[in-house]
């Protein structure tokens, strides 16, 4: 490798962890599979360019009931990491801050959380996707463990569009049911015969160039 090659992959890393630096200074913890990830805070909107696959988890826990919203946006404006895909998100999630080191970034060792996961045109674009995870380790090496697809779409109708901002509501209620709406349609009202009462919150995407404003978690007690 040449001197100015490692030079720019040196500007890119110092970059990158000045970003970071800048995001966890708020609520935000965030797992890059990616060095050269970037998380750009201006006030309570985050401009994320994600060369692989990012978490970014908010640090408190929730409890049961709750509401969380925001509003994100695939950007697609040309870059090199503009990709029309993934507007994801996890809920309810156990403990993964202690996992964010040995998952670091890399989607597959998401199996290893409890949570409720919906992946919002997903597969480039492809699918609309909710799931359950349960732990278990082994869906990391073997599909035959995947968590069940509970709910999916492939319509043009529920797969993401260039440059939309979408508003997306999430609400886990203490009778076992969670509901998640984005631009005010209910996608998924699952009822979960053994709910998860307590976890955390993650935005996810991987390759892309997205925008997150507006976070909001509520208490509805």
């Amino acid at each position: 490798m040449t001197y100015a090659k490692r030079a720019v992959l040196f500007f890119f890393a110092f970059l990158c962890l000045a970003f970071l630096s800048s995001a966890q200074s708020t609520h935000w913890r965030i797992e890059a599979e990616s060095p050269l990830t970037r998380v750009l805070q201006r006030g309570d909107t985050l401009d994320i360019t994600s060369p692989k696959g990012l978490s970014l988890w908010w640090d408190e826990p929730m409890q049961v009931p709750c509401t969380i919203s925001y509003r994100a946006c695939i950007v697609m404006e040309g870059g090199p990491f503009d990709r029309l895909s993934d507007l994801n998100c996890f809920w309810m999630a156990s403990e993964p801050l202690k996992g964010i080191a040995q998952r670091g970034g890399r989607f597959v060792e998401s199996y290893r959380l409890k949570c409720y996961y919906l992946g919002y045109g997903g597969n480039y674009n492809t699918t609309t996707r909710f799931r359950r995870y349960d732990g278990d380790t082994l869906a990391i090496t073997d599909e035959t463990h995947r968590p069940p697809i509970l709910k999916e779409f492939t319509d043009s109708a529920h797969l993401l569009k260039p440059n939309h901002w979408y508003t997306v509501r999430i609400e886990v209620l203490s009778n076992g049911r969670t509901r998640y709406f984005i631009d005010n349609e209910l996608l998924v009202d699952y009822f979960d015969p053994q709910p998860l009462q307590r976890g955390w919150f993650a935005f996810r995407t991987t390759w892309s160039h997205t925008r997150f404003t507006g976070f909001r978690y509520q208490a509805t007690n």
